[in-house]
Formats: C-alpha cells, structure tokens, sequence
C-alpha cells in the first residue's frame, strides 16, 4: 500500500530539517556485535526523548496504563528500517515520548530476539512489549491479489489485534511500518470516536467506492445491499485510532474472517486486506484529519 507520512502544516524547512535528523540517526549497517552469532541490522543510538514539566506521570508495568498513548504496529525484517524511522519520528515529536508505549506484533515464526535487540540498542529506553502472530489461520484465508506484497500473512495482522493485545488495554493507534510523524502522536490518539465507532481513520469519499469490489459482488442481490443505509467511503487503513473494546465487544475480528471465507469461496474484492475492513467498517467509522495522512506519498503507481 502506499507509504504515508504524518505531515502538519508546519514550515517546510523545519520539515526538511527533521527528516534530514531522522535519516542521519537511524543509518544503518549490516555489521555484526562481537558477542553475537548472527548478523543483526545494527541501528546507531537515538538520543534519550524526555517528557515535558505539564506530562502527567505513569505507571507502565503490564503495558496496561490508561494514561499512556499507545502504539501498535508490525515488526518485519524486510520492513525494519522502516520501522526504526517511524519509532524514532514519534519520539522525536511527541510532547510526552516517555509516556509512550509501543506494542509490536512479530510473526510467531520471526526472530524475536533479533527486533528485540535492534530496538532495544537503538532505543535504550523504549518500553516496548512484541507479541506473536500466529499467521497459520489467516494463510488459509488469504486471496492473491494485484500486489504480491499485499498477500503477506503479516499484513492481515491488523484483523486480530484485539485478540493479541493485552485485554486490559482499551485504545490503540495502529500504525503501519513504512510511515514518518512530524506532529505529537498524542493528538492523533485523542481523535474522539463518538458513541458507538469502533475506529477512526482518515477517509476519502471522493474515491470511486465501487472499484474496490469486483462485479460479482455488485451484481448479486443479496451482496450488493451491504452498504444500503451508510454513506461508505474508502478508509486509509494504515493510520487507524481503535477502541479495543468496542471491537470485541462486536467481534469484529469474527466479521473480517468471514467475508474473507467468502472471498475465498467467489472473489469479491482484488486488494489484499483492505476490503473486509471496508465490508464491516465503512460508513460506521470516525473521521481522521486528513493532515494526519499525506495519501499516495512516496506509493508505487505501477499498478
């Protein structure tokens, strides 16, 4: 999917400046540490980030504080470099670094002291916690798509996180791996959801809705009226704020699975992961500002 970037109306210059910041401290080399057998990415040290005099304090033992802003994203040894920068950028713009708690989920089959050791030598203070995803029950699920790399189990992770994030948390920014913040990551995780969304994500009425479903789907009677009674407009799903709760409270991971049995059944959709989100959310979701996801930057529009 296309890269995204977290860009305010800030002056470009200063932009510049931090993105030069970000790729000078997170330049990386395959070099191995003496003690260690295998080659690890080696990351350089970012500076220590501290919380502001207004930051309230909190308590972080079981990654479970209410106070805290919380962050979820996946972890990916082809997409590590990505991630680094996109740990560093929350950090470096956030008025409380230290009362965020970063929450990453690992394939259960990824070398888990490999990100532990990476981000742990590069962010020294991180509190941070890696979670296994079992991909086998989604691999079964899983249509080829217009994009090989859409079809990775790990992209479908995002389907389960309430179930693989601690019950106690109540809400989470997912976040995807190949993005830059310039603007405090606590403003985002405060985007209200109203009485009764489950999640917001920035929105994009203006795009054809209907060219995420193939005609099959438009053309059966029963499929076809999914969307009767909401005004459904394409969501950008790598920059999401979710209430936890909500969503298990409504099993919505069970939602996405089945229309994803569907898809395997009679193709509905083309791409990747995105449409059962769109199929159970869209139309029922809370706006995100749209400054919070520069769309399209940086995507590769060969296809």
């Amino acid at each position: 999917m296309p890269k995204l970037a977290l860009i305010p109306p800030h002056d470009h210059h200063r932009h510049h400046r931090q993105l030069l910041l970000i790729f000078l401290l997170i330049s990386a080399t395959t070099a191995a540490p003496a003690s260690a057998t295998t080659n690890y990415q080696v990351f350089r040290e970012a500076p220590q980030f501290y919380n502001s005099p207004t930051c309230p304090s909190i308590h972080t033992n079981g990654m479970c504080c209410d106070q805290a802003v919380h962050v979820a994203m996946t972890l990916d040894t082809a997409y590590l470099r990505g991630s680094m920068a996109a740990i560093l950028s929350i950090l470096q713009h956030s008025s409380c670094p230290q009362n965020i708690l970063f929450h990453f989920i690992a394939s259960a089959t990824a070398n888990h002291q490999h990100f532990r050791y990476t981000i742990s030598r590069a962010f020294p203070a991180l509190v941070f916690q890696i979670y296994p995803y079992d991909s086998k029950a989604v691999s079964g699920l899983i249509s080829t798509s217009i994009r090989s790399a859409l079809d990775c189990p790990l992209n479908y992770a995002r389907n389960y996180l309430p179930n693989l994030l601690p019950r106690c948390l109540r809400r989470v920014v997912y976040l995807d791996s190949d993005l830059v913040l310039v603007d405090d990551m606590a403003k985002l995780a405060a985007t209200p959801l109203g009485d009764s969304s489950v999640l917001a994500a920035p929105e994009y009425c203006n795009a054809n809705f209907t060219s995420y479903f193939t005609p099959t789907f438009w053309s059966n009677p029963t499929l076809s009226l999914t969307f009767s009674g909401r005004k459904a407009c394409y969501f950008n799903t790598g920059v999401m704020v979710i209430d936890l709760q909500r969503w298990r409270a409504g099993d919505y991971t069970t939602k996405i699975v089945e229309w994803m049995e569907l898809q395997k059944r009679m193709r509905i959709y083309e791409l990747g992961s995105l449409p059962p989100f769109l199929l159970v959310f869209a139309g029922n979701i809370a706006p995100v500002d749209h400054r919070w996801n520069q769309h399209g930057l940086g995507g590769d529009n060969y296809r």
